[in-house]
């Protein structure tokens, strides 16, 4: 793994090939940038053990048992993944190889099996002679098709020059989890079932247990916590690439996370973001965070200044105070009066919906047009039928008592009107944000299932790998397909070509 993504931080402990030629000024500067990265490596294993050491005292004293059912069963799966990716950081930021795996039981013996075999490109030696095979390293992997264990025998055979006595013999094809005994396959189905099907990991391990092989919950963990870190500098590449566009969604929904020293769940909440539902470009980017303070949506979006399709939170006020262009939902307008509509039968909110009914109208005739065009459009057709309703909301405003049902619906639009009507001026900004509340929909399934995040950390790393697997669906791919080849690529993709594997660019043809 060394070569691809997982081994980046090898590559810039090296030094340059020419620094015999390097002036004085340049081994300076090569000096100070090699020192800062050796602190900031320092920094981050500081961080990791703590990590570590703040776990075994919060945590393994805590008795899953006294939990309740579900609860504990989450809390030891999060307990087992959380251990195994800060193992698997702290091992790539570490310069000695971590110790060797215990030795493992075999596969069972009535598996059914596939031999593939690796030799090398030539066996006729440097010296001319022709070597011969004297034996052969076999290495077994398991994998999983719905229902049925099979295993992959890796045959690497040895070859000899009986003149010279040199041994050659095909390396060791580069593996997502190096020794891992899991295929790519059944690293993504894990994967899959967990982040797509809501599939608790103790669930799966009955469903493999069915298949005739129940792998551990404790196994299926630690598998989980490696592809967390395994799949993050492809979600960091996302997200880089999402905020180069000048207009983006943005919102968030509640998510309970397990605090297992109180024995109880509070809320946390999930922030998805896209690009603009008018860009060719289709993606998502979920991020977790503790609470729905504005702070997270500031430190997402960084230095970012575009154009943000967004609620009436409060939170993202900072953002708009700080050069950020908010466009409202009208979505939301829509839904204070048909809430109204439909329990009073309100002639006001009638009327209002029929205002807003006609700007959608206009809407599905530029759809698919470009954002010139539909801008024009929307100046000729949308901006009248604007002003009209603004104009009729505030005079009916005035003729209906404050505090009432009718006067809050109205005065949401009237709050909201700069936001609101902001998209009529700009051809790629949306009328509403119904592309990013439907992102949502997926986790609404999901809490109904797995209830609760079991740490900060999974819950970063369930938003991580639900990015992933949304945006390869948003995309047209099957996401069992994407995950899978693109374990299988990372180990040996370089870092200059992981945007390849973004889920808008990959190609499953594309050779790795």
């Amino acid at each position: 793994m060394a070569g691809g993504v997982a081994g980046w931080h090898h590559f810039w402990m090296s030094l340059p090939a020419n620094i015999d030629q390097l002036s004085a000024d340049e081994l300076r500067r090569l000096l100070i940038e090699q020192d800062r990265e050796l602190n900031w490596r320092q920094v981050k294993i500081d961080k990791l053990t703590h990590e570590v050491a703040y776990y075994k005292r919060h945590y393994f004293g805590v008795k899953a048992e006294r939990l309740p059912v579900e609860q504990g069963q989450l809390f030891e799966e999060t307990l087992a993944a959380d251990m195994a990716a800060i193992t698997e950081e702290l091992a790539q930021l570490s310069e000695t190889k971590p110790k060797g795996q215990a030795k493992r039981k075999p596969l069972p013996p009535e598996l059914p099996r596939t031999e593939i075999h690796h030799e090398p490109e030539s066996t006729t030696c440097a010296c001319g002679c022709q070597m011969k095979r004297i034996g052969e390293e076999v290495a077994e992997k398991l994998d999983y098709t719905p229902g049925v264990f099979t295993v992959e025998r890796h045959i690497r055979g040895k070859w000899a020059c009986t003149e010279c006595e040199t041994l050659v013999q095909a390396p060791v094809p580069a593996h997502v989890i190096d020794k891992g005994i899991p295929t790519t396959g059944l690293l993504a189905q894990v994967l899959i079932a967990k982040y797509l099907d809501h599939l608790p990991l103790y669930r799966q391990e009955g469903i493999f247990g069915r298949a005739g092989l129940p792998i551990p919950q404790s196994t299926l963990a630690q598998w989980v916590g490696q592809m967390g870190v395994a799949l993050q500098p492809l979600v960091d590449a996302l997200k880089a690439e999402m905020l180069t566009y000048p207009v983006l969604h943005a919102d968030e929904t509640p998510v309970a996370m397990l605090d297992p020293g109180a024995g109880k769940t509070h809320r946390a909440y999930l922030w998805p973001y896209s690009i603009g539902a008018f860009e060719p470009v289709k993606a998502v980017v979920y991020d977790f965070a503790d609470s729905r303070a504005g702070k997270h949506a500031r430190e997402f979006l960084g230095d970012w200044r575009g154009t943000l399709v967004c609620d009436d939170y409060s939170g993202y006020k900072a953002l708009i105070a700080d050069g950020v262009t908010e466009a409202g939902c009208m979505a939301h307008a829509r839904r204070k009066f048909f809430d109204l509509h439909a329990n009073n039968q309100s002639q006001i909110a009638q009327q209002a919906l029929v205002y807003i009914q006609k700007l959608y109208q206009v809407e599905r005739e530029v759809a698919e047009f470009s954002p010139a065009e539909r801008q024009r459009i929307r100046q000729e057709q949308a901006k009248p039928i604007l002003d009209e309703f603004h104009d009729w909301l505030t005079r009916h405003r005035l003729q209906v008592p404050n505090g009432s049902s009718t006067a809050k619906a109205i005065d949401y639009s009237l709050k909201r009107w700069t936001a609101l009507a902001h998209y009529v001026d700009d051809g790629q900004v949306p009328i509403d944000n119904n592309w990013i509340e439907n992102r949502i929909r997926p986790i609404a399934t999901g809490r109904k299932n797995w209830l609760f995040a079991g740490s900060l950390r999974a819950g970063k790393r369930a938003a991580a790998i639900m990015s992933l697997i949304q945006s390869a669906k948003l995309n047209g791919h099957d996401p069992f397909l994407y995950l899978k080849d693109i374990l299988s690529r990372l180990p040996t993709q370089p870092n200059s070509r992981i945007g390849e594997l973004l889920p808008h660019r990959w190609l499953p043809d594309t050779p790795a």
